[in-house]
C-alpha cells in the first residue's frame, strides 16, 4: 500500500534524530533550524509479533514482513502558512502524506537550541497546528470566490459545496482542523477532494529525555501533551530519540537485553511504527507456506478480491475464492491440516472483508 506518514514538529524537538532510528537512513542531523530541506523518504518495517510464530510453524525458506513510507519533513516555524522559514515548500510536503506524526519536545536541554527559547510543548503543537489551519483557510477562502459565483446562478453541486466550504472556513477560524467537523458521508467525499492538511489524521510523538522512559508519567510536559491530544482524539506515544538511536543498532537478543535494562518492554519507536499504521487505517493479512511466509498490508474494509490485488492484479481479476484461517485459530491447531480437519478453514467468496489477522490462500483462474 503507497501511504506514507509524514514526521513534523518545529526545528529542533528531535524530528531527524527520530527519522534516522526508524529507518537508519542517515538523514542530516545538526543542531540548527532547516538542517532537513528536503523530506527524506524511508522503507519501515512493520514489527509484528504473528510473524515469527508463523515462521516457527510453517517453517519457509524465507519470511517477508510488511512495511510501509515515513517521510522526515523539515521544521515548521510561525509563520509558515505565509511562506516564512521555508514555509510553502514544507507545506506542500505535508500535503502529500496521509498521515502527520507531530514530534513534540518534552525535554530540557541546555545544549539544544529551542527556536522560541524556551521549551512549551504546547505553544509548539498550537504553533504547527495554527500554521497548518491558516494554510486551510486561505485555501478554502480561495475556492469559495469561485464556487460562489456558480452558486448564485443556482448550480446545485456549487450551492452544495459552498455550504461545505463555509462550514470549514467557520472551523478554521475558530482554530479548529477540518477533522474535528461533523461531516455526512457524502459531503465527506466532497472534503476529501479538497486535499486539507487538517483533515489528515494526527499522532503525538513526546520525545523525552533519557531519565523519563522507563516512566514517563513523571513528566509535566507529556501530562500537558496527553491532555491536549485527548481533545483532539487523538493518541500519544512517547519515545527518547536520543535512545531509540541507539536501540536501532542492536538486534535480537542484544536488544531485548538493552530494553531490560531500560525498564520497557517494547521500543518507542515499534510503539510508534504501530501507532502509524493503525492511524492509517492499515491492517495485516498472512500467506503461509514452505516457500515463503509473508505479512501483507491492506486498507480495513477492504473485500479479498482486492486484498488478492495487493499481491497481484491478476489475482483480483481472476478471483475465485480464498482459503482462509484467523492466525488465532491457526496458532491453535498447529499447523494448516490440524486446522481443516477442526473446521476453522472457511472457503471465503468475493464478498468477504478481510480480516486483520487472517492466513489467506488465493485461488485465481485468468
Amino acid at each position: 500500500m503507497a501511504l506514507t506518514a509524514g514526521i513534523v514538529g518545529l526545528p529542533n524537538v528531535g524530528k531527524s534524530t527520530l527519522f534516522n532510528a526508524i529507518t537508519q537512513a542517515g538523514a542530516e542531523s545538526a543542531n540548527y533550524p532547516f538542517c532537513t530541506i528536503d523530506p527524506n523518504v524511508g522503507i519501515v518495517e512493520v514489527p509484528d509479533e504473528r510473524l515469527a510464530k508463523l515462521t516457527e510453524l510453517v517453517q519457509p525458506k524465507k519470511t517477508v514482513p510488511t512495511a510501509f513510507e515515513f517521510t522526515d519533513i523539515a521544521g515548521i516555524v510561525k509563520g509558515a502558512s505565509k511562506g516564512e522559514g521555508l514555509g510553502n515548500k514544507f507545506l506542500s510536503h505535508i500535503r502529500e502524506v496521509d498521515a502527520i506524526c507531530q514530534v513534540v519536545r518534552c525535554f530540557a536541554d541546555d545544549n539544544i537550541t529551542h527556536v522560541s527559547g524556551k521549551v512549551n510543548p504546547i505553544d509548539d503543537i498550537e504553533t504547527i497546528n495554527l500554521e497548518l489551519i491558516l494554510a486551510d483557510l486561505e485555501s478554502v477562502e480561495k475556492r469559495i470566490v469561485r464556487v460562489s459565483k456558480l452558486a448564485k446562478q443556482k448550480d446545485k453541486e456549487s450551492v452544495f459545496e459552498l455550504e461545505i466550504l463555509e462550514k470549514l472556513k467557520e472551523a478554521f477560524e475558530a482554530d479548529q482542523p477540518a477533522r474535528t467537523v461533523e461531516f455526512t458521508e457524502e459531503q465527506m467525499k466532497l472534503v476529501k477532494g479538497l486535499h486539507l492538511l487538517t483533515i489528515k489524521p494526527m499522532l503525538y510523538v513526546a520525545n523525552v529525555g533519557e531519565d523519563d522512559v522507563a516512566d514517563p508519567s513523571t513528566n509535566e510536559y507529556v501530562q500537558k501533551v496527553k491532555e491536549f491530544a485527548s481533545a483532539d482524539n487523538a493518541e500519544v506515544i512517547v519515545i527518547c530519540a536520543k535512545i531509540e538511536s541507539e536501540i536501532a543498532e542492536l538486534e535480537g537478543e542484544e536488544k531485548e537485553m538493552f530494553l531490560e535494562e531500560l525498564g520497557i518492554e517494547e521500543s518507542g519507536l515499534d510503539q510508534l511504527i504501530k501507532a502509524s499504521y493503525s492511524l492509517l487505517g492499515l491492517a495485516t493479512y498472512f500467506t503461509a507456506g514452505v516457500q515463503e511466509v509473508r505479512a501483507w498490508t491492506f486498507r480495513k474494509g477492504m473485500k479479498a478480491p482486492q486484498c488478492a490485488g495487493v499481491i497481484h492484479s491478476d489475482f483480483e481479476k481472476g478471483f475465485i475464492r480464498a482459503e482462509t484461517v484467523s492466525y488465532d485459530d491457526l496458532v491453535v491447531a498447529g499447523n494448516m491440516n490440524a486446522a481443516k480437519e477442526a473446521g476453522k478453514v472457511r472457503l471465503e467468496g468475493k464478498e468477504y472483508i478481510v480480516q486483520d489477522g487472517d492466513v489467506m490462500h488465493f485461488r485465481f483462474n485468468v
